[in-house]
């Protein structure tokens, strides 16, 4: 652990490397990280600024020897901040509070260490990942509230930490073990959270100046008053943000929220919230100027304040996140009447399916809902809407999405025949003789179907899909409780009698 007053630069000369002097952030100035000698995130400059400005937590995460300590010391420097650095993977909690001494009236007083954390003005917490369980839970009320023992931190403003990316069991021999995921409400406690890319993903001319890079030079004056400036200035565009804007990025976030859950991802109130607040933010600290400028960093914040890379429970991969995002985005960008808007508002795959062919969207649109709402059924449920889709004249869309309705339709709708020799024992046997007695008897709620889920159990035993008794129960529980639901239909002819 360290601790530190740090020290203003005796002159105005920088070292730091100026190779970079071309290089701007986001936001169209020369990157200040780049000046600090932090070289090959100038992208993620808008997020870390719009973290300083509101002084909110911050979690870097990345592979070791990507400069994350080196980032929070230089901007401890630069700020002129009283920090201290922890190794939360050596700490002990007197390291934190000092030696715990009654005075003459009884009251508990702590004998304070030049690394206690009292009077600190920043806090960097490396190595969060491998903390006791015990210690962490220390920790969380100073991330989380600026407290310890109860006792306000008073002089605390910026709370970071940083952390190797979690282990994975599957991976290879980059894996780091020990690094733990980080228990799923302290990540919710970091509304900045960002990934260090690493040396092998940086531009050959980036990788030579941090080969050439120097860590003991001092930050200039100049450089400080720069950062100092562009916060402020930050922190004031955050103040003057415009209604019209905070109502877009409200729509945005509440749409982005539920696609998300859509695929299995939830988020919490809180991070709603904190999503809402780092898009203002970040776009403070980038004053986009185009509407791609603004959907960009848009992206750019919302990348920034997911916490599943912190307790390792992602389960949306980087490529859906994107199209969550720009669809998001796009329609938030839309009149409310459009009824794009009220598909969004849906949150059920199959009625948003034919909500958007009621509607009469676009077909792009239309062939969209429908494949997803396929996409999000088992076998049965599935094969009933894609035979309530085939019957409606509404259902126009793709060529693609048609052919995947017209495969399922004819499962069900063209009548099956199978001879076939089995032996009297196994799994493909038993199903056979699963599908016997559903067909001599079938439950009250099935018989109305049953030419078409004869057709179906056998089209399905043919290829395969049915691996044993249990499937065909299931198939047949899926198919009637679809149909329920969207209403049951006329069988029409018996062309699906077996």
């Amino acid at each position: 652990m360290a601790t530190a007053k740090t020290p203003r630069a005796p002159t105005a000369q920088s070292n730091a490397p100026d190779s970079g002097r071309g290089t701007t952030s986001a936001s169209g100035t020369q990157s200040l990280l780049r000046h600090l000698g932090i070289i090959g995130i100038d992208h993620l400059e808008p997020v870390i600024l719009a973290a300083i400005a509101t002084e909110q937590p911050l979690l870097l995460i990345g592979t070791h020897g990507t400069a994350k300590s080196l980032l929070l010391s230089r901007l401890c420097e630069a700020l002129d901040l009283t920090w201290r650095h922890y190794n939360a993977s050596l700490i002990n909690y007197d390291d934190l509070v000092g030696y715990p001494l009654p005075d003459d009236a009884g009251n508990l007083k702590f004998v304070q260490t030049p690394a206690s954390i009292w009077g600190a003005e920043a806090v960097f917490i490396d190595e969060i990942s491998r903390c006791r369980p015990d210690m962490l839970n220390r920790l969380f009320p100073i991330i989380h509230e600026r407290r310890i023992q109860g006792l306000a931190l008073t002089e605390l403003r910026f709370r970071w930490a940083a952390m190797n990316p979690p282990a994975d069991p599957d991976a290879d021999d980059s894996n780091y073990i020990g690094s733990e995921p980080l228990d799923p409400a302290l990540a919710d406690r970091f509304p900045f959270i960002i990934t260090i890319p690493a040396f092998a993903t940086l531009s050959a001319s980036d990788q030579k100046l941090v080969i050439q890079s120097s860590t003991s030079t001092t930050v200039p004056p100049e450089l400080s008053a720069r950062l100092r400036d562009s916060i402020e200035a930050i922190r004031q565009r955050i103040d003057a943000t415009d209604s019209s804007l905070s109502d877009q990025f409200s729509e945005y976030v509440r749409l982005f929220i539920a696609a998300l859950r859509n695929k299995g991802t939830s988020l919490s109130g809180r991070r709603a919230a904190m999503l809402y607040r780092n898009l203002i933010a970040v776009t403070a600290a980038s004053s986009p100027k185009t509407k791609t400028a603004f959907a960009a960093t848009c992206w750019q914040a919302v990348s920034a304040s997911l916490p599943q890379s912190a307790s390792g429970s992602a389960t949306t991969s980087p490529a859906q996140l994107l199209a969550i995002h720009r669809e998001a985005w796009a329609v938030s960008l839309l009149d409310q009447s459009d009824p794009r808007k009220l598909l969004h508002a849906e949150p059920d795959p199959v009625r948003r399916s034919l909500l958007a062919l009621d509607l009469g969207t676009d077909i792009a649109t239309r062939s969209a809902c429908v494949a997803d709402a396929l996409g999000s059924l088992p076998p049965g449920a599935r094969h009933a809407l894609a035979f309530h889709l085939a019957s409606r004249e509404t259902a126009h869309v793709s060529a693609s999405v048609g052919e995947q309705i017209a495969d399922l339709y004819s499962e069900v709708a063209i009548k099956q025949q199978v001879n076939a020799t089995l032996a009297r024992i196994g799994p493909r046997f038993e199903t056979s003789r699963q599908i016997d007695a559903f067909l001599a008897r079938p439950p009250d709620d099935a018989a109305k179907d049953l030419g078409f889920l004869t057709n179906l159990l056998i089209s399905q035993w043919k290829s395969g899909a049915l691996r044993g008794p249990a499937d065909v129960d299931a198939i047949v529980a899926s198919w009637v409780r679809q149909r329920d639901e969207l209403g049951t239909l006329t069988n029409g002819t018996e062309d699906g009698s077996a």
